[in-house]
């Protein structure tokens, strides 16, 4: 019964194959577009798929080389032969093309066999070239050319999915410009499928060469669909699985890129950190490193929000940034090992303490942006929302990046104190609509740089004496000063005590 099968098989795989063979000799009609048919539909069987024979390959093969070289010929013609059947002509050239894209991609489902045969015939640099000039043809029928595209790029993914050597050539006959093109398109579901391709290829080696300068674009672009067009999963996957570890790559990019397109890596950073049951998020320290020195030399131009001097979007969306690696700072600071290294990152702290000072003088120097409100109503989207404020919870964040700073650690401890940072903490104790949870993050800190240091527990408790003899901002954060033989004594208590 099993030879029945297998000669049954043998016999319906010779008659496609001698009927493709029609399709590379004869004038194209639509019979030649069923033959094609027919053997696609074949091909979805695995019985089928594993006993083709590697003649009807080369003759699919012959009959894609064919199509491709009239549709160039009829190009480089320019049309003028006037022939009143050549739109038809036309289409169902670019139907057969579609067809023989169709028969391969079901060829490599599931079939290393046929991956490797396809590859060592030469489809890959046929079908290449052919996608390259279809992008490009000035052809009346576009739904044609995109049907054409799409199956041509799912026979990419196909042929390369857990087949080294095929991705390997993919990536060596296509990269950069065919991948930026195919990117590049107008095509929704064109740059969806030419995405996965890339996902598919991608691994270190690979990443590490795209963040050559000549090369940088097509990370680039990359990053912009990530930003234009957020529901093309396959870009997102690729920013996050490849590009963020790569610190030579996010280097690269984050230069060349405007603060839009910094804003939306820095999202997917963001989120990246944030991921649930995930102690190593791949992000490797240099970026890091990188973000925080990105930090210190740009963060001044927050400032500019208060005076009214971001008239420009550029000027607005580079304070964004500054408020935007500050988020990312606080998270890589929380909770997550790899990067607490950047507690002893050269004038951090001080950078960050320093522009919490400057940000709450200017708030309380006049009314302006970061002064601090009790309008709660924007926050629980009852209020109008060109009240918005960009800079909600920046001061906040400024102190829990202090907080994490000095975390068990000494020497930040003592650098808060040497630059008046407690007082100017404890300021910030007070309810602010713009600053959520600021006096929480404000415990947070204070507990942090007091603890197991005496000079600061003194410090702290000296300023309570020479204030309200309620000591109610401690008492709110969980410390009670006791006077005892003329000096005082910081104790911890329960908050309801």
């Amino acid at each position: 019964m099993k030879q029945a099968n297998m000669a049954a098989l043998t016999n319906s795989n010779q008659d496609l194959s001698a009927s493709i063979a029609g399709v590379c000799n004869e004038k194209h009609r639509p019979e030649h577009l069923q033959a094609l048919k027919t053997f696609t539909a074949a091909l979805r069987d695995r019985e089928h798929r594993d006993a083709v024979e590697e003649q009807a390959f080369t003759r699919l093969l012959q009959v894609l080389t064919r199509l491709s070289g009239e549709l160039q010929a009829a190009e480089e013609e320019g049309g003028d032969g006037g022939e009143e059947l050549r739109p038809t002509a036309r289409q169902l050239q670019l139907q057969l093309i579609a067809e023989c894209f169709r028969a391969q991609r079901n060829a490599c489902v599931q079939s290393t066999r046929n991956q490797s045969l396809l590859r060592e015939l030469g489809f890959v640099d046929v079908s290449l070239k052919l996608l390259s000039f279809l992008l490009t043809a000035n052809v009346e029928s576009r739904d044609g050319i995109f049907e054409a595209l799409r199956c041509g790029i799912q026979f990419l993914g196909n042929l390369a999915v857990g087949n080294q050597k095929c991705k390997d050539v993919i990536w060596q006959l296509s990269f950069p410009n065919l991948l930026l093109q195919l990117l590049g398109s107008d095509d929704e579901k064109t740059v969806n499928y030419a995405s996965m391709v890339l996902h598919t290829c991608l691994d270190k080696a690979k990443v590490e060469e795209m963040s050559e300068p000549q090369n940088i674009q097509l990370a680039l672009r990359v990053m912009e669909l990530c930003r234009t067009q957020p529901d093309l999963d396959w870009t997102v996957l690729i920013a996050t699985q490849h590009f963020l570890k790569s610190s030579a790559l996010v280097e690269s990019m984050y230069s060349g890129m405007s603060h839009h397109e910094r804003l939306t890596l820095l999202e997917l950073l963001f989120a990246q950190l944030r991921e649930e049951d995930s102690e190593e998020c791949g992000v490797p320290p240099s970026v890091a490193r990188f973000l925080a020195n990105f930090f210190q030399k740009g963060c001044g131009a927050v400032l500019t929000l208060a005076t009214g001097s971001a008239s420009s979007d550029e000027v607005l969306q580079e304070a964004l940034t500054v408020i935007s690696l500050l988020d990312v700072l606080c998270e890589m600071t929380s909770d997550h090992k790899q990067f607490m290294f950047l507690q002893d990152h050269p004038d951090l702290l001080v950078t960050t303490v320093e522009l919490l000072g400057q940000v709450h003088s200017i708030g309380k120097a006049s009314k302006n942006i970061f002064s601090a409100a009790q309008n709660f109503s924007s926050l629980s989207g009852d209020g109008d929302s060109s009240s918005y404020s960009p800079v909600i919870s920046f001061k906040a964040h400024l102190i829990r990046l202090i907080g994490n700073l000095c975390h068990s650690n000494t020497n930040n401890q003592e650098k808060v104190r040497e630059l008046d940072g407690l007082p100017l903490i404890l300021d910030n104790c007070n309810i602010d609509s713009n600053n959520p949870f600021i006096s929480q993050w404000a415990i947070f800190a204070i507990r942090n740089i007091l603890e197991n240091n005496t000079q600061n527990q003194e410090l702290v408790a000296d300023l309570e004496r020479q204030g309200p003899a309620d000591y109610s901002a401690l008492r709110e954060l969980g410390f009670l000063v006791e006077e005892r033989d003329g000096g005082v004594l910081l104790k911890t208590v329960r908050k309801d005590s």
